[in-house]
């Protein structure tokens, strides 16, 4: 059994492929035409196999690994058949990602309060994100507090509010407007005064001048950091996985402004486009901690690459 079948049970797996189903059959639908009438895997094979991966949103840079991974494998293997193939794909893409996964929400913080500022363009399930965020640190025994740094946007606050009142966890937010970083030294300095556990702050979700999100999130940093001298403890970029490669570009702008160490892809149950996690992944070497794939607050699981792997090779 699997990383979520060991921690969380059967419940989160199945969810897991629930919300996969349109890649695996989009990607399915191809690999049965790669193979079909084939008895070993050929140039041939391996030509249609890369089409099939850059469709499902691999990426074209991931794609041409993969592929270099397995023309190694049939190199060495001679006789390779095509019955194999999904195996060694398999093998071959969990391998390439970055590490696996072993986040428990039950487990003890390095830092108390531990800062996390999420990042991430408007509409790509951020504040959503936080909300479910908070409710498994909760549900794990954390206490939670979220800071409204999107100032920029009356919405994104009223959206937080809402996450706040649903999950029954304290907000700190001032009027639409107000600076940013002021709303993020507030946050962790009532997270200080209350004994904290996790400070959960949103940022404002704006591209279109990679110099000015670059300052404004400089300036947050430092804020915090007049509070707690090493926070924020993870910088989680969230991407909206049904966006495929735009998802990509925008990693490569947060990425530049500021030092992202984590990354949540949202919105993998509504594409067909669920490969863009791999090639998310492999390009940046940035952890994957979270993936959505439902609505409901259940719905955020911890991303295991192997989980992720096998859910996406086994359509039922």
């Amino acid at each position: 059994m699997g990383f979520f079948n060991k921690l969380f049970g059967k419940k989160e797996k199945e969810s897991l492929d629930q919300g996969l189903e349109k890649t695996k059959e989009n990607f399915f639908t191809k690999m049965t035409k790669v193979i079909a009438g084939k008895s070993t895997v050929d140039e041939e094979v391996l030509d249609n196999l890369e089409e099939a991966l850059v469709s499902a949103d691999v990426g074209i840079d991931t794609t041409v690994a993969i592929i270099d991974r397995v023309e190694k494998r049939v190199a060495r293997d001679k006789y390779m058949g095509t019955s194999e193939l999904n195996r060694i794909l398999q093998e071959e893409i969990s391998d390439m990602l970055v590490g696996g996964s072993s986040y428990d929400f039950t487990s003890e913080l390095p830092s108390k309060p531990y800062v996390i500022l999420v990042v991430g363009v408007n509409g790509v399930g951020k504040t959503t994100t936080i909300g479910k965020l908070a409710h498994n640190f909760k549900k794990a025994g954390k206490s939670v507090l979220l800071g409204a740094a999107d100032t920029f946007r009356a919405a994104a606050v009223d959206q937080l509010t809402i996450w706040s009142e649903r999950t029954g966890v304290p907000i700190v937010k001032q009027a639409m407007g107000s600076d940013p970083a002021a709303v993020a030294f507030d946050s962790v300095q009532s997270a200080v005064a209350r004994g904290t556990d996790v400070v959960l702050i949103d940022t404002a979700g704006r591209l279109h001048n990679k110099a000015h999100l670059m300052d404004e999130l400089s300036k947050i940093r430092r804020s915090v950091q007049k509070v707690l001298p090493d926070a924020p403890h993870e910088v989680l970029l969230v991407l909206d996985g049904s966006t495929g490669q735009n998802a990509l570009e925008q990693a490569k702008h947060f990425t530049a402004a500021t030092s992202v160490t984590a990354l949540a892809i949202t919105k993998l149950d509504g594409t067909a486009k669920g490969g863009v996690v791999l090639a998310i992944a492999n390009q940046f070497k940035i952890p994957v901690k979270f993936i959505g794939v439902g609505e409901k607050m259940e719905d955020l699981l911890v991303f295991d690459k192997n989980e992720f792997v096998d859910s996406l090779f086994s359509l039922k």
